[in-house]
């Protein structure tokens, strides 16, 4: 096999690889199987100010599912990006849908990904979640302040100020 099919198929096996840590990473949520979740992050994952490792990632999901029953998570759009054989980017379309106190919270979100090959297994180093709304499903997300859970203060979401290309589109178009 010459070379450059052969970093073809690496290519290939690394976007697949990625593509099922976004899936598995659904379904490990929904089915609340923290083994599972934890194992798709690099073992030294950095949480901030709660520290790092998977045991404090584990602590970090229990505590922020319990605060919900039922979860549904459908991955859409994944866009992965190679930087190198060992690592890589991506952005993952998500909505997913949270039973919470009689209610369902519908969350359209983007997750910004760090990805890391070690031993030959690809990871998550970094999750950033990045929503556009969180209303209940007989809501609609009207207006600037789209981040309506129940419990929490209402508030504008991240998305899709966050784009670079969102503001420049809109100064564009008003200067043109």
């Amino acid at each position: 096999m010459d070379e450059a099919l052969a970093e073809q198929i690496a290519r290939l096996d690394a976007i697949e690889q990625i593509r099922q840590l976004a899936a598995r990473y659904a379904l490990a949520v929904d089915s609340r199987d923290l083994e599972t979740l934890v194992q798709l992050f690099i073992e030294d994952v950095n949480l901030g100010r709660l520290g790092s490792g998977r045991d404090v990632l584990h602590k970090d999901f229990t505590r922020r599912l319990r605060r919900f029953t039922t979860s549904i998570h459908f991955v859409c759009n994944h866009v992965i990006d190679i930087e190198n054989p060992d690592r890589a980017t991506g952005v993952v379309y998500t909505r997913a849908e949270h039973e919470l106190r009689g209610e369902w919270i519908v969350l359209a979100l983007q997750y910004w990904d760090t990805y890391e090959r070690r031993d030959g297994r690809w990871y998550f180093a970094r999750r950033k979640a990045m929503p556009w709304y969180a209303i209940d499903a007989a809501d609609r997300p009207n207006g600037a302040i789209k981040m309506r859970w129940p419990d929490m203060p209402h508030a504008a979401p991240p998305l899709p100020d966050a784009w670079a290309s969102w503001g420049e589109f809109w100064r564009t178009e008003r200067e043109g």
